[in-house]
């Protein structure tokens, strides 16, 4: 590529690169460059290795104070336009789509990741050379465009991906190595951090770098993101990662949310790195504790059958305990004591997902879920009522798997759902008639399928209800079990 220096003086028009070449036309010539990375050239291949040859030729033939010198907008101008280019390298190298990955496609990615890699040792080499050349913020000023790009280039392609090579993972290693080297860090940690306690780092940058790949309809079109983003988590401590909460909780929940198991983990990674890094005043602050409690359980919750899939009953004796069993006993433990809303909700939330999942195997904490149930039900929940639903929902699966044990539990689960009835419906508070209803509904429900594990009982013991009672509603759902028809449960 040539570059256009007719609005040039006469006196410039035959400057070689390796000359006196002015930053005006050296901006120009980084623009021509970078258009023919990312402009509609960019999907020829034969443009765009020229493109690529013409950059590595003209960082080689630039001297190191041609690329920092000026200052104001003038600096400010080749240094952003050497940052737009840095970025359209990274973009150019990353790896496609999973859906459009393979060998043929992961060799190429790796061989494009070698040829930007020794670009960018050249470019950050020209920085090095700056720095003991020139006094001021000139060469700061274009590493602080740089360094962004080349950090997330360098990790992308230093693990060991499907998308790498032995060759491209070197490459990666040797620019990271001297990236560190130019920003005179001695860590990673140390570059995005701070080296110094009243040094900012360089997290903010690259998190907002990374953020536009990492939301719902973007993070699976680049499958190195998710990495780069936990990778580069991981290095940060406390109490540098406090002040980042609300930019990385939401990408992990995101990860951890996921279908594929191998995201969920990851995502479950990310989250205990939050919990043990971040200030837990802020997390009870910001209610980030809630978030990461839900997001955890329902990971765990999709875990455990990969998890137990070799655990195998014989049928010689009891049924050996799982990690389900030791989770859902954790939380029965929590719930009893819990009196905060919040967290009552949350707990409550779950309940029903780990019931349906041990099946009949509930039954060895039917004790303690009889106590949780019939505590949760005695209290109101606020206009929502989403504790009490859920362990309606609850309590009418447990009965549901655990049929056999049920009818000798007849009178404490009668009361506790006719006491409710009578609270729902004689309720002053603002709770909205749709909830009401909800929980009317479920209560009765609950009653229909208490009837049918103790075959009829319930029906005969609320004969004379209606006789006595003055409230419509609770009259109105002991009409509807009277006339249900339910199976009973007698095992046949």
């Amino acid at each position: 590529m040539e570059l256009d220096n007719s609005q040039e003086t006469s006196s410039r028009e035959d400057s070689s690169l390796c000359g006196e070449v002015s930053a005006p036309v050296l901006e120009q010539a980084f623009s021509k460059i970078l258009h023919c990375l990312t402009g509609p050239e960019a999907r020829r291949g034969s443009a765009r290795d020229v493109a690529l040859k013409d950059l590595g030729d003209l960082i080689e033939a630039t001297e190191c104070d041609r690329l920092f010198e000026g200052s104001g907008a003038q600096l400010h101008g080749i240094s952003e336009t050497l940052g737009q280019v840095a970025k359209a390298l990274e973009q150019y190298a990353a790896p496609p789509k999973e859906e459009e990955s393979g060998g043929a496609r992961h060799s190429e990615v790796a061989e494009k990741a070698a040829t930007v890699g020794l670009l960018f040792l050249k470019l950050l080499g020209k920085v090095e050379t700056a720095k003991n050349s020139l006094v001021g913020p000139a060469w700061q000023t274009g590493l602080h465009h740089l360094s962004g790009p080349v950090y997330i280039f360098a990790v992308t392609h230093s693990l060991e991906q499907p998308w790498t090579t032995l060759r491209s993972r070197e490459v990666a290693r040797e620019v990271l190595t001297l990236l560190l080297q130019v920003t005179e860090c001695g860590s990673v940690a140390g570059f995005l951090c701070g080296e110094k306690e009243d040094e900012k780092g360089r997290l903010s940058v690259i998190l907002r770098l990374l953020q536009p790949n990492l939301n719902k309809e973007s993070w699976k079109n680049n499958p190195a993101i998710k990495h780069v983003f936990s990778w580069t988590l991981q290095q940060v401590t406390r109490p540098w990662l406090s002040q980042h909460l609300e930019r990385v909780l939401p990408a992990s929940l995101l990860i951890s949310d996921d279908y594929q198991t191998e995201n969920k983990i990851l995502g479950v990674h990310c989250l205990h790195h939050i919990v043990l890094n971040v200030l837990l005043h802020l997390l009870q602050i910001k209610q980030s504790a809630v978030f990461l409690y839900h997001a955890v359980l329902l990971c765990l919750l999709d875990l455990f059958p990969i998890l137990e899939k070799t655990v195998h009953w014989k049928g010689d004796g009891a049924r050996p305990t799982t990690h389900c069993d030791e989770v859902l006993q954790l939380i029965l433990t929590h719930m009893e004591p819990e009196h905060r809303l919040l967290l009552r909700r949350t707990y409550a939330r779950n309940l029903p997902a780990f019931v349906k999942r041990l099946g009949i195997l509930t039954v060895r904490h039917l004790k303690r879920l009889e106590r949780v149930i019939i505590g949760y039900l005695e209290v109101y929940d606020g206009p929502e009522e989403e504790a009490r639903l859920k362990i309606l929902e609850t309590l009418k699966l447990l009965m549901q798997h655990t049929w056999p044990r049920v009818s000798c539990r007849l009178v404490v689960l009668l009361k506790a759902l006719l006491k409710l009835l009578c609270d729902v419906a004689r309720d002053p508070s603002l709770t909205p008639q749709s909830v009401k209803s909800a929980l009317l509904q479920e209560a009765t429900d609950c009653l229909i399928v208490l009837d049918c594990c103790s075959q009829g009982r319930v029906k005969s013991l609320l004969a004379k209800i209606p006789q006595s009672c003055e409230d419509s509603m609770v009259v109105n759902c002991i009409r509807k079990v009277q006339i249900s028809e339910g199976t009973p449960y007698d095992g046949t």
